[in-house]
C-alpha cells in the first residue's frame, strides 16, 4: 500500500459510532475523500470513553473499513474531541513592544509574548489547554486587527478564546487511538472543525451559531467578526429522545429509536390529528396503536429545553441577540422533523441545516449532518498542513506561533 503520508485522516469519536474519513489533495490542492468508514461505537457516553476495549475495537473496525476503501494504511490523524469536560472561556493579554531605535515596530517575538500571556489564565491543575483563538489584536486602543506583524505602537493587547479539556480523559483518548495503531496529529474541538466544513464566510463575519446535536452531547459555538466568540458543551443529545420515547412508551430502546427516527417529530403543528403508529411493547408482548401527536408530546418538551438551554447561555455573555447570521444546525440529532422550525421560534432568527462543503471525492456518500464533524476535521487538517508550512517558508505564522506555545503550556501541566 502507499504511504499515507500525503493523505489526511479525519476521525469523529462520537457518543453512538466512530466515523472516519481519508482525504488526498489533488494537484491544486483541492481536498477529495477517498475513504470512508463507520463502526457502532458503545464504549463513550456523552463524549467520553467508559470503556476503553469497546472504544479501540470501534477505532479498527472503522478504520480499516476507510482503508480498504482509500487503498492506504493509517498512520496519523486528526481526532474531534467533544465531550462534557469541556470548557471555554475568554482571556487577554497585554504586553510593552520592544523598543528598537526610536520606533516601536512590532515583531513575531512582541507577538509571542502576548499571546503567551494570554494563556497564562488560571486553570485548575487536571486542564489543559486545547485551543487559544486570537480573536483580536488591539494596538494603542486600535482594535479589529488580525496580524499586528510590522505595525508600530507602544501597547500590544490579544483578545484569545481558549478551550480547555481534562487531562485525565484526554489520556485516556490518547491510550484508545494509540492502542488502535494511530498516531494523534492534532486533538480538534469538534465545533471549531465542524464550522470548516459547513459556515460561510459572510455567517462567520455577522455572527452565527453553529449547533451541533449528537447522540449523548449537544456543541455549539458562536462566531463573529471571522472568529469564535464563545463555545459550550450541553450533556444532553438525541439520545435523550430515544430514552425519552422508550420510558413514556415502555418499549425497547431499538424500537424507540426507530420510531424515532421514521416518525418522530418535535413541534405539534407539524402533526396531523388522525395519524398513528405501532409500538411494540417489552418483553414481546403485542403492539399498540399510539397517536403521532402523541410521540410528539414527548419530544417537542425535550427539544424545547435543549434550546433554551442553549439561548439561555448565550443570553449570559450577550450573544442571544447578535445572531445576524443565523443558526446553522448539524449533527444527526438536528435531522429530527420539526427540530429546524422550533429552532426559528426559539432563536427567532433565521435557521437552516449545514451539510458538508469544500471538499470532492465521494461527496454523495457523506452529505449528511452526521458526517459534518469529520469533513470538517479533513478540512482544518489542510489548513493546519497549509499554516505549517508557511511558517517554515517565513518563520512566522500567528496560528503558528499560538500552536507552539499550546504545546510548550501543555507540556507545563
Amino acid at each position: 500500500m502507499p504511504k499515507a503520508d500525503s493523505y489526511i485522516v479525519a476521525i469523529d469519536i462520537g457518543s453512538s459510532k466512530i466515523g472516519v474519513l481519508i482525504g488526498q489533495r489533488d494537484e491544486h490542492g483541492a481536498l477529495e475523500v477517498v475513504g470512508k468508514g463507520v463502526a457502532i461505537n458503545r464504549g463513550t457516553r456523552r463524549g467520553n470513553i467508559v470503556n476503553v476495549e469497546a472504544t479501540v475495537d470501534a477505532l479498527k473496525q472503522a478504520t480499516e473499513e476507510a482503508e480498504v476503501m482509500a487503498g492506504i494504511e493509517v498512520s496519523r490523524a486528526y481526532i474531534g474531541v467533544a465531550g462534557t469536560d469541556i470548557r471555554s472561556i475568554n482571556s487577554r493579554g497585554m504586553v510593552s513592544v520592544a523598543k528598537k531605535d526610536q520606533d516601536r515596530e512590532i515583531n513575531r517575538q512582541d507577538i509571542g509574548r502576548v499571546l503567551e500571556a494570554a494563556q497564562s489564565a488560571a486553570l485548575p491543575s487536571d486542564r489543559e489547554i486545547l485551543h487559544a483563538i486570537p480573536q483580536d489584536f488591539i494596538v494603542d486602543e486600535q482594535s479589529g486587527i488580525s496580524d499586528p506583524m510590522g505595525m508600530l505602537g507602544s501597547r500590544l493587547e490579544v483578545a484569545v478564546h481558549l478551550v480547555t479539556g481534562n487531562i485525565t480523559r484526554r489520556k485516556t483518548l490518547l491510550t484508545c487511538i494509540n492502542r488502535a495503531g494511530i498516531e494523534v496529529i492534532e486533538l480538534v474541538f469538534e465545533p471549531l472543525a465542524t464550522a470548516e466544513a459547513v459556515l460561510t464566510h459572510d455567517e462567520r463575519e455577522l455572527g452565527a451559531l453553529l449547533l451541533d446535536i449528537g447522540c449523548g452531547t449537544t456543541e455549539y459555538a458562536v462566531f463573529g467578526d471571522g472568529e469564535v466568540q464563545h463555545s459550550a458543551v450541553l450533556p444532553v443529545g438525541a439520545g435523550h429522545f430515544t430514552n425519552d420515547l422508550a420510558m413514556v412508551l415502555r418499549t425497547p430502546f431499538a424500537e424507540a429509536e426507530q420510531i424515532k427516527v421514521k416518525h418522530g417529530c418535535c413541534l405539534s403543528g407539524m402533526v396531523g390529528e388522525e395519524e398513528g403508529i405501532s409500538v411494540p411493547t417489552v418483553a414481546g408482548g403485542p403492539p399498540r396503536v399510539v397517536p403521532k401527536r402523541e410521540l410528539c408530546g414527548i419530544l417537542q418538551p425535550r427539544a424545547e429545553e435543549m434550546l433554551t438551554l442553549v439561548r439561555e447561555d448565550l443570553g449570559k455573555y450577550g450573544f442571544d441577540e447578535t445572531l445576524r447570521g443565523g443558526v446553522v444546525l448539524t449533527g444527526g440529532g438536528a435531522q429530527l422533523d420539526g427540530y429546524l422550525e422550533l429552532a426559528e421560534q426559539v432563536f427567532n432568527c433565521t435557521v437552516r441545516y449545514g451539510l458538508p462543503q469544500g471538499l470532492g471525492g465521494l461527496v454523495d456518500v457523506i452529505s449528511s449532518p452526521t458526517w459534518t464533524a469529520a469533513s470538517g476535521l479533513l478540512l482544518y487538517g489542510r489548513g493546519s498542513q497549509d499554516r505549517h508550512r508557511k511558517t517554515v517558508n517565513t518563520g512566522f505564522s500567528v496560528r503558528g506561533v499560538m500552536t507552539s506555545l499550546r504545546g510548550m503550556f501543555s507540556d507545563l501541566l
